[in-house]
């Protein structure tokens, strides 16, 4: 009968990986030793080296599919939650992993814990209002529908905006939708801000003026529109024709090459192309609906249909 258990009591540290017997201690002259953790003396305790870094792949593979694909111990992290994605949640479930339902004493236990998760999930206020800004930026990305990449990259913005102190005294949902209409100008997406003004959760002018206080502040690399970017979104919200909107493009590519756009209103050259396409090619087009559309007067449409045609 075996006098020992079969299962080790030791933990990894312990366990010694290499002896190093050409190497002595100048303190006692003992035996110098490496565990998993440290390099000491083990007669007298000295502590040459701790923490060793460890330069193995930080992905798993358990077979030989596993180990060509590569997978990461967990999910990357994340710039659209402001914990990067690292904190977990209690799900609404009413089953365990065997289907069994939960009696009514253990679901009030997990709604409780819940809560005081929830709770817990942000230590200050200024984490607490940072998830709030993030959330915002989410919610107003998903309605335009703007891509992945932008989304991070105006959180990225809110982010940053955070950490300079640029949101005390100004309106969180303001400087959420200022970053994301930051971000179609640093991408060069036509975004119009009345667009964004009209999903977010303030006014026109106090985004507006969120998004020049983070213009002047974090010296952005915004781009100066194209007018020729507006043009098949305009084109597509008249159901005009494709000869319509190659000729508007044509108008706009000349206007760009002759500089009658410098100095203007990219949407207002825009729209005045469209309409002088649309009118050369006989199709039903007012310009109230057109101004309207560009977010514009129709006394500046009028102005750059002038200089167009001259």
């Amino acid at each position: 009968m075996s006098l020992r258990t079969i299962y080790g009591r030791t933990f990894d540290e312990d366990i010694v990986l290499d002896a190093q017997s050409d190497v002595t201690c100048p303190e006692c002259s003992g035996t110098v030793q490496t565990s998993s953790i440290e390099t000491a003396c083990e007669d007298c305790g000295v502590v040459f080296e701790d923490r060793p870094i460890d330069h193995g792949p930080e992905w798993r593979a358990f077979d030989e599919i596993e180990r060509k694909e590569r997978k990461r111990t967990g999910p990357p992290l994340t710039p659209i939650r402001h914990d990067r994605g690292l904190s977990s949640e209690i799900g609404f479930d009413h089953t365990d992993a065997n289907g069994v339902h939960f009696s009514g004493r253990k679901r009030r236990q997990l709604a409780r814990l819940r809560r005081e998760h929830n709770r817990g999930r942000w230590p200050t206020k200024a984490k607490r209002n940072l998830a709030h800004g993030l959330s915002e930026v989410r919610r107003i990305v998903s309605v335009l529908d703007l891509p992945r990449n932008l989304r991070d990259f105006a959180c990225r913005l809110y982010r940053t905006a955070a950490g300079e102190d640029l949101i005390l005294g100004r309106s969180i949902e303001a400087m959420a939708a200022a970053s994301v209409f930051a971000a179609c100008r640093c991408e060069g997406l036509p975004r119009m801000l009345d667009e964004v003004g009209t999903v977010a959760a303030v006014s026109k002018d106090r985004v507006n003026n969120a998004y020049h206080v983070l213009n002047r502040e974090l010296d952005l690399p915004a781009v100066p529109m194209d007018p020729v970017q507006y043009i098949p979104r305009f084109v597509s919200d008249l159901d005009l024709s494709g000869e319509t909107r190659r000729r508007a493009l044509a108008l706009a590519r000349e206007a760009t090459d002759m500089g009658i756009v410098n100095g203007c209103r990219p949407t207002g050259v825009a729209a005045a192309c469209v309409y002088e396409a649309a009118r050369e090619g006989d199709e039903d087009i007012t310009q109230v609906a057109l101004a309207e559309l560009a977010d514009i007067s129709t006394g500046t449409l009028r102005m750059q249909w002038k200089k167009l045609r001259a």
